[in-house]
């Protein structure tokens, strides 16, 4: 699991944007700072991608180069993961693309009964691809597992990363139990979820906030 907010840099000062009730308001900057954490958290996931070697021609002669040697397929639950997967679509410009919608059916006190609607799902090809799940809110980590199995039918990737900006310890060990051939990427890993299964302290809902309330 990668955590942005291990060491100090710019995302942090982004996170606490995203965070601040006031700052808030401003859903034009809710958005642009979610672009922003997925921007910063796909450079990080690049690193971690296999490149093939080749030479590319400059006005002056050749230069040696790096190429991604998988495709990348971005994969973004909606509504609330739209600016996000903005900013990771930024960096990986070339990518084609999934969107699913998910959503809670409805809360109730046994977890263990928690149920995840999903209603519309279109995808390329995921056979050998590096897919890449966005979500801004890991939560209960249930939407996401029920997202990733869905995707399936599209093909198996070669390697499949999960990225959110805020995400809670449950849910992070619910996904590592679950699904433990996905790599975690985090922008802030927080305290807990609360009896609504929301992340304390978190930052509200990430859907309302940059999209208006439902």
């Amino acid at each position: 699991m990668f955590l942005l907010s291990q060491k100090p840099s710019i995302a942090d000062h982004y996170l606490a944007e995203l965070r601040d009730v006031n700052i808030q308001k401003d859903r034009m900057k809710f958005r642009r700072n979610l672009e922003r954490v997925g921007e910063l958290l796909a450079y990080e996931i690049s690193k971690s991608l296999a490149f093939r070697s080749g030479k590319v021609e400059t006005p002056l002669g050749e230069a040696a180069s790096r190429s991604l040697l998988q495709p990348v397929v971005l994969a973004t639950i909606m509504r609330a993961g739209l600016p996000m997967h903005q900013g990771f679509l930024n960096i990986f410009d070339e990518a084609d693309n999934a969107f699913v919608g998910a959503y809670r059916g409805h809360n109730i006190a046994d977890e263990e009964d928690f149920e995840v609607e999903m209603d519309y799902i279109t995808s390329p090809d995921l056979t050998g691809k590096t897919l890449i799940l966005i979500d801004p809110m890991l939560a209960t980590g249930r939407s996401l597992e029920k997202v990733y199995h869905a995707l399936l039918r599209f093909g198996i990737p070669a390697q499949t990363h999960i990225a959110a900006v805020i995400a809670s310890p449950e849910g992070v060990n619910f996904l590592q139990q679950r699904i433990p051939q996905c790599r975690l990427w985090l922008g802030a890993l927080d305290q807990k979820l609360n009896e609504q299964f929301y992340i304390v302290p978190g930052l509200g809902d990430a859907g309302d906030l940059a999209f208006g309330a439902k």
